[in-house]
């Protein structure tokens, strides 16, 4: 069942470029999940995964030239990118402004 609130105000999409080949994706996908499930925000986001090797149309649209990068997306607007994230932390901030 959709509330009224979910019908009005869809989920950002969080769009997460990766590459299967970067030990740094690697990484940093166990960082992501991480930040998720510490405030319990996975329902937060619609998440889409885009490999690299896979999507390279949507990697040149996004104009997306260092893996990993995250992108917020609300509406049909980019609202927010991190290119490159080291850290749970770094990626926690990046997402603060969305997350619980």
């Amino acid at each position: 069942m959709t509330t009224l609130a979910h019908a009005e105000a869809p989920r950002p999409g969080l769009v997460v470029f990766t590459s299967h080949l970067s030990g740094a994706c690697r990484r940093f996908e166990g960082f992501l999940a991480q930040v998720l499930q510490r405030r319990q925000n996975h329902d937060t986001f619609t998440l889409y995964r885009v490999e690299e090797e896979r999507r390279p149309d949507l990697v040149e649209r996004f104009r997306v030239a260092d893996m990993p990068t995250l992108v917020v997306v609300e509406g049909r607007a980019v609202r927010a990118r991190l290119v490159q994230p080291r850290t749970s932390r770094e990626i926690e901030r990046f997402l603060a402004p969305w997350l619980r």
